[in-house]
């Protein structure tokens, strides 16, 4: 359903899915697909993507005006920056040449208008699905980090807590 409050210069978010595959130890492989197109980027166990990314979206539900998230992909970094817009949120997915460099190093992956409550979901729903194939102690032993278990269920309270 479109957002109410979108005119004509404002787009209506895009729908949004989210994928998280393990892809050999520590690495793995987070696809975000929407309308507009789909991307890949990696993260790797050097840092905390799953929790980073978790983290950024319940901010974001809580009512933040911005939340970052970034993956290191040694030395490779990609992030992503969310700005409330109403009920919606701007995503842009970068990609850095190294973690510590500053937003105007990037390339632009994905650019974007989102949902608050579709992204939330789409990210609830990826790491359910995540614990559903891979099993907490299977997450522990391919990415090499216990399952983000706190940050999804924060997540999750801040959604339920959110609905009308």
């Amino acid at each position: 359903m479109p957002d109410a409050s979108a005119d004509a210069t404002t787009p209506t978010p895009s729908a949004v899915r989210l994928t998280w595959s393990l892809a050999g130890s520590g690495w793995a492989t987070c696809t975000l697909e929407t309308a507009d197109g789909t991307v890949e980027v990696l993260a790797s166990r050097i840092g905390n993507a799953p929790e980073d990314l978790l983290t950024a979206v319940a901010r974001l539900v809580a009512g933040a005006a911005e939340t970052r998230a970034q993956f290191e992909a040694e030395p490779t970094a990609f992030r992503w920056i969310f700005r409330r817009d109403g009920h919606g949120a701007r995503l842009r997915l970068l990609e850095l040449p190294h973690g510590r460099s500053p937003d105007s190093a990037g390339t632009v992956l994905w650019s974007g208008r989102l949902g608050v409550d579709a992204v939330a979901r789409a990210v609830t729903r990826c790491f359910d699905e995540v614990v559903r194939v891979h099993g907490e102690s299977g997450y522990l032993s391919r990415w090499g980090a216990p399952f983000p278990r706190w940050e999804l269920e924060a997540l999750r309270r801040l959604r339920r807590d959110a609905q009308p």
